[in-house]
């Protein structure tokens, strides 16, 4: 059973520390708290492998459209500590799920060339060749990852495939429910702002990662793995940078979230000056989420 968030402002703390002695297990997302997609953030890093050293487990859970092994070799390249989480789950690792269900029904992919790796994972999860890609009006469903040119493109410019999508009515499964994410100083479309305009339109979609339940119990049975015994969700934190993933998938599932509210929301809520809590309330309430407690950045 979920236990109740109530609507009431969130305690801003100093770091977590202030909290971490409630909880065994974190769930911290990545793009926004550990790194910005160019640099990590130390304190963020130190923050999760203190809460480790003191006997705590993280798990980092992201809408990365890939498998699990090549953001780690990604956490690698910007120096993302080992020290600072147990294991990761991804958007791409349900996704795989998804495409091993349809098995060989031809597919046609939305998004760049790196993301082609989860054909291959999932061919090696079930033993089977992986889907063939198809041309659109050959395809049996969509998968859609990003933006072909995540750097340039804007959703409205695909217009003219979602409306021959849903002529067709093919289910697009989309792999990062992110509408944007932050990368460096910019701010980049992700596949959730082409689901979103799709089932807008009036097409089928259907989500993997954040705020949707399977990733979380993705997240949760490898945390008992580590921890050798089921997880207490009330022993949970979620920590998060993203009102409608973050905050929204942590509430429906019951475990208590940290907003790191210097993140992608940080324009809206800093400004040019310092947060106040009463900011922070009228945004919750804008949402219809109101977190645990929040936090500029991530640090101990």
């Amino acid at each position: 059973m979920n236990k109740p968030h109530q609507a009431t402002g969130a305690p801003l703390i100093a770091g977590l520390s202030d909290i971490a002695e409630r909880y065994d297990v974190v769930l911290s997302d990545i793009w926004g708290v550990v790194h910005n997609g160019r640099e990590s953030f130390a304190a963020a890093t130190h923050a999760l492998a203190e809460f480790r050293r003191r006997g705590g487990t993280v798990v980092l859970i992201t809408n990365a459209p890939r498998p699990s092994g090549p953001i780690l070799a990604q956490l690698g390249q910007l120096k993302v500590p080992r020290e600072a989480y147990d294991g990761i789950v991804t958007s791409g690792d349900v996704t795989i799920g998804l495409i091993v269900a349809r098995g060989s029904a031809p597919v046609y992919h939305i998004g760049p060339p790196r993301d082609l790796s989860l054909f291959e994972a999932a061919a090696k999860s079930s033993g089977a060749p992986p889907p063939p890609l198809a041309p659109l009006e050959q395809a049996d469903y969509v998968l859609c990852t990003g933006l072909f040119d995540d750097e340039r493109e804007v959703p409205g410019d695909y217009d003219a495939t979602l409306a021959a999508m849903l002529e067709r009515r093919l289910t697009l499964i989309c792999a990062n429910p992110d509408l944007v994410v932050q990368r460096g100083d910019d701010m980049i479309y992700c596949a959730g702002a082409l689901a979103q305009r799709y089932e807008e339109m009036g097409g089928p979609a259907i989500y993997a990662g954040k705020p949707h339940p399977p990733i979380y119990a993705q997240a949760l049975s490898l945390a008992g793995d580590v921890r050798g015994r089921p997880v207490d969700p009330a022993r949970v934190l979620a920590i998060g940078d993203a009102m409608r993933t973050d905050v929204a998938g942590a509430v429906a599932q019951g475990v208590d979230v940290l907003f790191v509210t210097a993140g992608i929301h940080g324009e809206e809520l800093h400004g040019d000056a310092p947060m106040v809590a009463a900011a922070l309330e009228q945004f919750s309430a804008r949402h219809g989420l109101w977190p645990t407690a929040a936090i500029r950045d991530l640090v101990w």
